[in-house]
């Protein structure tokens, strides 16, 4: 009896040390996301002087709001804007088509070499975009589509993550209610949007919410390929902020930065429940 109670002892010790193990590795992570996203807002309210003091000051003292307005006076802000919200809207709405139509294809359909296909998938995943970056931008430019947003979109269009993602939601999904759709006459198109579209609903917002962040932070490939506020989106048409030719004001490109996360912020906050759940499917089998 002794020694049970013992253990027993011993089995709580080790429960609240993983417990306060757990509250503290939460606590160094909240840190080390939100202290620059804390002072990125900081300095953005902060005037030119106060952003080089030594010691810092965590505080703006006196805050201003003229760095946001310098933002959108210095640099074409609402073209810039503009060309992020096409290209991410284009570009995540064919992703999204794309990735569940391969997924449904891979997943619930039978034809000769699709594992060989899904191979090919996971292949790609593999393979880092910039390996890319040099013959899509040769192939591009022989198409004269340099400074136009097909030139943009169409090469930045592969959906290998998304197909991957959907494809192991829809193998996950009870084979019971597919087989009983097929007997009722339910043909592809109707299987699709009306059973494992709507049984797989957290996944996919969880795809298209990560998808739409990607997109609308996507720098390099619109770097290459935008020459002007014509195509160019948000993230390259910050870089205009910084002075080359002696001590960057940081003030209005900390306010950019801020405009530029306030959308897929908003965005987040409003679909974060449904993409936890997405993300999180599968990890408990009934």
């Amino acid at each position: 009896m002794r020694a049970r109670a013992h253990g027993a002892e011993a089995a709580s010790h080790r429960s609240r040390g993983m417990t306060v193990a757990g509250y503290a590795g939460m606590v160094a992570v909240l840190l080390l996301v939100g202290v620059p996203l804390f002072w990125i807002v900081i300095t953005s309210l902060k005037e030119r002087g106060d952003i080089y003091v030594q010691p810092a000051q965590w505080l703006p003292d006196p805050a201003t709001t003229a760095n946001y307005h310098d933002v959108t006076t210095r640099i074409p802000f609402l073209d810039y804007f503009r060309n992020s919200v096409i290209i991410t809207l284009v570009l995540s709405a064919s992703k999204i088509v794309l990735g569940v139509i391969s997924a449904y294809a891979l997943s619930l359909l039978r034809f000769p070499g699709r594992n060989l296909v899904f191979l090919v998938v996971i292949a790609a995943l593999m393979v880092p975009n910039q390996i890319t970056v040099i013959s899509n931008y040769a192939l591009v430019a022989q198409l004269g589509w340099r400074n136009t947003f097909q030139g943009i979109i169409v090469p930045l269009a592969g959906v290998a993550f998304g197909t991957f993602l959907m494809r192991n939601q829809f193998l996950s999904l009870p084979g019971e209610i597919i087989e009983a759709a097929r007997l009722d006459g339910a043909g592809p198109i109707k299987l699709l949007w009306r059973v494992v579209l709507p049984m797989s609903w957290p996944t996919l917002v969880a795809f298209s919410l990560i998808t739409v962040v990607n997109e609308w932070n996507e720098y390099l490939w619109p770097f290459l390929m935008s020459d002007d506020q014509r195509t160019a989106p948000l993230p390259v048409g910050l870089t205009l902020l910084q002075n080359n030719d002696g001590v960057t004001n940081w003030g209005p490109v900390m306010a950019g930065t801020v405009l530029a996360m306030l959308p897929v912020l908003v965005l987040f906050l409003v679909l974060q429940r449904q993409m936890i759940k997405g993300l999180t499917a599968g990890a408990v089998k009934s």
